[in-house]
């Protein structure tokens, strides 16, 4: 078993790796990539079996 595997889960081990390669990158590349990491999250309510209208929880400005 690997040393990560005891200390944390796999999207934390990916998390951090990213972060590392990310940084490891230069300006102008790094600016880029960072930019692709971030995402949008919205939910919908439903009621009766119909799904109301989504919302944004916060907007990523691209």
């Amino acid at each position: 078993m690997t040393a990560w595997r005891n200390l944390f889960t796999y999207n934390k081990y990916a998390s951090i790796t990213a972060r590392a390669v990310r940084a490891s990158l230069k300006e102008e590349e790094r600016v880029v990539a960072e930019k692709r990491g971030l995402t949008n999250a919205r939910y919908q309510k439903w009621e009766n079996g119909v799904g109301g209208q989504y919302v944004l929880t916060q907007e990523v400005k691209k």
